[in-house]
């Protein structure tokens, strides 16, 4: 199933992606793809559901995040061998663990936010994995029972904040519209992610090109690695890395700036774009 959730900022409804690729409308049926709603059996009673006798949702809608409400936001940095390679970073030895705030979560085409004093803003096109059950201390052979499906991110960084201001990369992770998700969730049963191409561009330039086949750390793994250190529940997002291709990794990076627009893609995932504005108050 693709699911997706559709309306205005913070009023969102769920829906399905039937087969045509129109929208159809579960409101009245499922409160939200968010928490419970997430869970294996609630994804079960949506496999039975008649997609053709469901409302079609106008088309022009915003589509918004598909999980509604992210109360763990989880980054696993450096997770592809070329990308540590162009940052000047040594490959890890076990995952690099940072967080990103749950409020930066936003639709997968909304407009991406420059801070206040931001310098350097940078892109990362990665493929996120949503928690379905309560996971602690799950064992790597598990781990797929565990996900409720995979999305597109956009994992906006400001790199002075993250490298230059000392502490950890949450700083550069944080900021408003610093999560693009979506445009729809893919249930983990229809989708092979070994082996998935990603790609982003800026202003028609294609900058990443990458396949999730050279990720170092695979996500049974890092999904089981990460719940040693902490409880993940339902709607839970951990986004797994980036390619190479990013500003940072440049000899003259190219950092976004006010009216660059960003186009991105994961294969079976769909597309998101965005511009980036101004800070506004």
């Amino acid at each position: 199933m693709r699911l997706i959730r559709f309306g205005a900022a913070g009023s969102e409804k769920p829906g399905i992606l039937d087969a045509e690729g129109r929208v159809r409308d579960v409101s009245h049926l499922v409160a939200d793809y968010a928490g419970d709603g997430l869970s294996p059996e609630a994804l079960d009673k949506l496999r039975q559901l008649d997609l053709d006798g469901l409302p079609v949702v106008d088309e022009g809608v915003r589509i918004g995040p598909p999980v509604g409400y992210v109360r763990n936001f989880i980054g696993i940095g450096l997770n592809y061998a070329d990308h540590a390679a162009e940052a000047g970073l040594r490959i890890p030895r076990e995952p690099v663990i940072f967080n990103k705030a749950g409020n930066c979560v936003v639709g997968p085409n909304d407009d991406v936010m420059m801070p206040r004093d931001c310098q350097k803003l940078d892109y990362e096109v990665e493929l996120a994995f949503v928690i379905g059950k309560r996971a602690r201390y799950v064992e790597e052979a598990d781990a797929a029972s565990y996900i409720a499906g995979y999305c597109i991110c956009n994992d906006i960084s400001e790199r002075h904040f993250q490298t230059e201001r000392s502490g950890q990369w949450a700083k550069g992770k944080c900021c408003e519209t610093f999560g693009p998700l979506g445009p729809w969730l893919v249930t983990a049963d229809e989708l092979d992610v070994d082996n998935l191409g990603l790609w982003l561009d800026v202003n028609g330039e294609r900058r990443q090109t990458g396949s999730t086949a050279n990720m170092i750390f695979k996500i049974p793994y890092k999904l089981a690695y990460v719940s040693q250190f902490m409880v993940l529940e339902p709607g839970d997002v951990i986004t797994t890395g980036t390619p190479p291709g990013v500003a940072l990794g440049m000899p003259e990076p190219q950092w976004l700036q006010v009216g660059d627009v960003m186009r991105l893609g994961i294969d079976g995932l769909g597309e998101q774009r965005q511009t980036v504005v101004a800070f506004q108050p």
